[in-house]
């Protein structure tokens, strides 16, 4: 009973120490913003792009959007309320081109901005270590010049202390 307190106080205290290491929190906040970037992508796609593929693939198929782009493996029909036979898509076999097309839309936006962002995250550290190394190297040249200047004032003190002195006119 004891071993199994102490084996349990050593999980959460595992568990503490995991969730409080810092790349679990950034992993963590990356997931939270990624949920709320994939709205953005899908109103993106859905509301912009869509329109427009749309109005190409109706000039193309004739279709008048990509909700009707299916090619039916096996069509089962039924009648609507004025009596008409129409296709019953709940029970039929076919594959939704259109889902598909959106699918691959989205993706391709979220591949594109998540390599925008990588690429400019990863400019901005190589220009924070670009500056980083220009502020090692003039801090290394004022400390040489510094040592420099005061290697140059004890040689004059010594230089001045061994010279003899001025005379004297009177």
């Amino acid at each position: 009973m004891a071993e199994e307190k102490k084996e349990k106080k050593g999980f959460w205290q595992e568990f503490r120490a995991f969730i409080a290491r810092g790349n679990i929190l950034d992993m963590a906040v990356g997931v939270i913003i990624g949920g709320a970037f994939t709205a953005i992508v899908n109103a993106l796609s859905n509301n912009v792009l869509k329109p427009v593929i749309n109005q190409v693939l109706a000039l193309i198929f004739g279709a008048d959007s990509l909700t009707e782009l299916y090619t039916f493996l096996t069509t089962a029909y039924t009648t609507d309320e004025t009596g008409a036979t129409v296709i019953d898509l709940a029970n039929s076999i076919y594959i939704d081109w259109g889902t598909f097309i959106n699918a691959v839309i989205n993706f391709l936006l979220t591949a594109l901005v998540l390599f925008l962002i990588i690429k400019a995250v990863m400019k901005v550290s190589k220009l924070r270590e670009e500056a980083k190394t220009a502020l090692r190297e003039a801090e290394e040249k004022r400390k040489a010049e510094r040592e420099g200047a005061q290697a140059a004032l004890s040689e004059g003190d010594k230089s001045t202390a061994a010279a003899p002195a001025p005379e004297k006119k009177e």
